[in-house]
């Protein structure tokens, strides 16, 4: 596996990769309603772009797919971390965000799914409340999280 720095070029498999991720691994703590909410079809692919430019932001890539993605803004707030389904608990996860973790200094913050709160739990983030956040209408239940360095 490589990591290595996010490029406009990456916009539209890192929207797939997050479609169909979050639709498959996801499936087991949310509904239909809930994931279509989620991750729709029709991501903002420009403003998906100028946010990735603008967040430290880093492509696992293994034999030429992309494998994974996480982005970190200045402030040190994680705002995506998502691995291809078929790419799971390979440690992509884990160094994507061992990456982003180094370039930040005090606390980091994410709002974790139900889905990966153990893993944010076993990398020493606290559960700093369970929130009700709705996408299109629907609620959705996730947790933030901090972690401090």
């Amino acid at each position: 596996m490589v990591l290595r720095k996010y490029e406009t070029a990456d916009c539209g498999e890192l929207a797939r990769l997050f479609y169909e991720t979050v639709h498959t691994i996801n499936a087991a703590d949310y509904t239909k309603e809930q994931l279509d909410a989620w991750a729709s079809e029709n991501v903002d692919m420009e403003e998906w772009d100028r946010l990735f430019r603008e967040h430290d932001s880093v492509i696992a890539v293994e034999g030429g797919t992309i494998t994974g993605f996480g982005d970190m803004d200045r402030d040190g707030y994680l705002d995506r971390l998502y691995v291809h389904k078929d790419y799971q608990r390979k440690g992509i996860a884990t160094a994507i965000c061992d990456r982003l973790e180094r370039a930040v200094q005090g606390k980091i913050v994410t709002h974790a799914s139900v889905t990966a709160k153990p893993f944010f739990e076993k990398r020493g983030y606290r559960v700093m409340r369970k929130q009700q956040v709705f996408r299109r209408g629907t609620a959705l239940i996730n947790f933030v999280m901090e972690k401090e360095k």
